[in-house]
């Protein structure tokens, strides 16, 4: 998932400003931030010929070619006019760039192709309501791919077979209530996946387009998260997987397909191995990688080992092998030194030569940028919660990651939850860091990545021993010196933003203030208006949040839900939405804004008509982020650059609380 009267009471919250040395950091400009990037999403083709990017276009993101031997030569292959292009990737023939786009923030993400040599483009699933996965991209088959598209049944995608050259659509697999299908390099389908009532999932074998009735592979609930096929090689002999039955942490397992056997190929007890590097020629793992505090790829076969030694040695920072050639002779590498903007790199294995090719954001060069430091903090049950901490440099001179004193903290909850934070440039961080904050981002249980125990630790655990490790996090940095306990906001996205709202609902006088973007306030309400296509999860959703089906799950719910305690908030609370979300429905941040305004409790509320589930056009994201660091300086007390004519260049709505939100009224007027 799964981003009126003012009481006299609540004046009294708003804190005064901490004594401290004034911040002579220079402010960042929050459009270097979270403005257009100058370049993103570099892809080499396969052929090795081109190299793309996404780049603005007349100010919108938009799909980028240039021949890979002269990256100057660049030209534009899109023209979105509004909405930004925010993925590409090439066809298997080199021929065509395609990306997905939908409309508003829908999610109705449908299929595009641009032809490189005639600048045609052609969108290959132009239905409505309809929302494309891709199935096969293979490297031996180059004039079709399969796609999945939920056109006849909103639940189900159907496997097509697209030919990239006529845009002809053939349909392979009927899909009668499987999650999933997984294809072997020639584009047939060798396994399907299928929702079981427990929350787990049954695998069948698929052959000659039929599914077998008896399942070769069963997964259960705790495994449902770090268990599933990960592709074939080339041969179609062995089936990897990133499997976590029998263990905690998920392991990388190849299976025999003739026989049925899994081998072990690679574990780490520490935490989940969550992909790998294949031989693009073979289908072979060559390295497989880990994430505990920070990312790593670890090699598995000699020839990648150079490489990855080589990598290592000559890039500062945390690197990431992003497209790979067929032939395997280049790669791109993504370069993370986390207090300066990630840049892409263009590495040529045969001569182990880096050239860099673009910044993401240059403007950010040389900029007061902040160091991560990771961090693991105990809950007041034993778990261990990975965290990562952002200090203002005014605090951190020494680069110590211990502030030589104390300063307000904003603790930014991740959404998900099964997701997780990790190490490396953040924008949110760097933002806050700068306008005087700490930040603090804490894996709570439930989030992914640390073995499926820790997952299964925040089973039915929403709004309280998953909200009860954001408190122990607060705890801990309150204890270390790093902030007070009066001076703490809360804050995030989708889930972060149900976090949010609990925070403040369930604690009151915990946070000083809190803000929630796309956040559902009644999980029943939530629960009921998931997309359709979500329903082979439905069932996961019901086992680990609370099964509205029966009394005890509708009772549950309700206990959890920060809308039936609304009236209880009693700090600042600042809410952005986007109306067309269709994870988190409109109704949900509508509801709980009604819900305080009829008890006079102040609450600011920015809805967005053209955006869904978080603000993907810059210039609605720059306004929100305008009214957040306004409102946050009045809350905790930092500094924030005015809001300027942020929020009337985006597109906005004020549905109430502007009075609350400093500067607010003055913007909009």
């Amino acid at each position: 998932m799964i981003r009126y009267v003012l009481p006299a009471i609540l004046l009294a919250a708003a804190l005064p400003a901490q004594a401290q040395s004034p911040d002579t950091t220079p402010l960042i400009e929050r459009a270097k931030i979270f403005g257009n990037p100058s370049k993103s999403g570099g892809r080499l083709s396969p052929d090795g010929k081109w190299l793309s990017w996404i780049a603005p276009r007349d100010g919108v993101l938009n799909v980028w070619v240039a021949p890979a031997s002269d990256p100057s030569q660049a030209k534009p292959l899109t023209e979105e006019k509004s909405r930004p292009i925010r993925t590409s990737f090439w066809s298997p023939d080199s021929k065509v760039l395609m990306f997905i786009q939908d409309k508003g923030g829908d999610e109705n993400f449908l299929l595009y192709g641009v032809d490189v040599a005639s600048g045609k483009q052609t969108n290959y699933t132009p239905f409505e309501k309809t929302r494309v996965k891709m199935v096969k991209i293979s490297t031996k088959i180059k004039d079709r791919i399969l796609i999945g598209i939920n056109n006849r049944d909103p639940k189900w995608h159907d496997v097509h077979s697209l030919d990239l050259a006529t845009g002809k659509l053939t349909l392979v697999q009927q899909n009668d209530g499987y999650g999933g299908f997984l294809a072997d390099d020639m584009l047939n389908l060798r396994l399907a996946e299928k929702p079981r009532g427990d929350g787990g999932s049954s695998f069948y074998r698929v052959a000659d387009g039929k599914v077998e009735a008896k399942p070769v592979v069963e997964v259960g609930l705790d495994d449902s998260q770090t268990t599933g096929p990960r592709g074939f090689t080339t041969d179609g002999k062995t089936l990897y997987w990133i499997d976590s039955r029998g263990r905690d942490t998920a392991a990388l397992m190849a299976q025999d397909v003739a026989s049925g056997k899994f081998t072990m190929v690679a574990q780490d007890k520490r935490a989940d191995i969550t992909d790998g590097l294949f031989d693009t020629r073979t289908g072979k793992v060559q390295a497989y990688e880990a994430e505990y505090l920070q990312h790593e790829y670890l090699p598995l076969s000699a020839d990648l080992k150079a490489d990855l030694a080589f990598l290592k040695k000559n890039i500062k920072g945390q690197f990431y092998i992003g497209s790979r050639t067929d032939a395997d002779d280049k790669w791109l590498v993504s370069v993370d030194q986390v207090s300066a903007p990630a840049s892409t790199w263009l590495y040529e294995r045969k001569s182990k030569r880096l050239t860099r090719l673009y910044v993401v954001r240059p403007e950010l060069e040389g900029a007061p940028l902040a160091q991560m430091y990771p961090q693991e903090i105990k809950s007041r049950d034993g778990l261990t919660l990975v965290s990562y901490l952002t200090l203002p440099k005014s605090v951190n001179a020494a680069g110590t990651g211990k502030p030589s004193q104390p300063v307000p903290m904003v603790l930014l909850v991740h959404g998900g939850p099964w997701a997780r934070d990790s190490y490396g440039y953040n924008g949110y961080h760097q933002w806050l860091a700068n306008r005087g904050y700490a930040v603090l981002s804490v894996n709570y249980r439930g989030s992914t990545g640390f073995g499926k125990g820790f997952i299964s630790a925040g089973d039915l655990q929403w709004g309280r021993k998953m909200h009860d490790d954001l408190l122990d996090a607060v705890q801990w940095a309150v204890k270390n010196g790093i902030t007070t306990s009066d001076k703490v906001a809360i804050m995030g996205g989708s889930y972060g933003g149900y976090a949010t709202l609990a925070g403040m609902a369930f604690t009151p006088t915990t946070f000083a203030c809190g803000v929630d973007i796309v956040g559902p306030s009644n999980l029943f309400t939530l629960l009921q208006t998931i997309p359709p296509y979500w329903e082979a999860g439905k069932q996961q959703f019901y086992k680990r949040m609370g099964d509205p089906t029966t009394d005890e799950g509708k009772a549950l719910l309700k206990e959890r839900s920060p809308l039936n305690f609304a009236e209880n908030i009693q700090r600042p609370l600042l809410i952005g939405q986007g109306a067309n979300d269709p994870r988190v429905n409109v109704k949900e941040s509508d509801q709980i804004v009604a819900a305080m305004a009829a008890k006079n409790i102040p609450v600011t509320y920015v809805l967005f008509p053209d955006e869904g589930h978080g603000f993907a056009r810059p210039v609605n994201n720059i306004a929100f982020n305008a009214v957040t660091e306004n409102f946050l300086g009045k809350c905790l007390g930092g500094r924030a650059e005015p809001i300027g004519g942020a929020v009337k260049a985006s597109t906005a709505q004020i549905k109430h609380g502007a009075e609350f939100a400093p500067g607010l009224q003055e913007a909009i007027q």
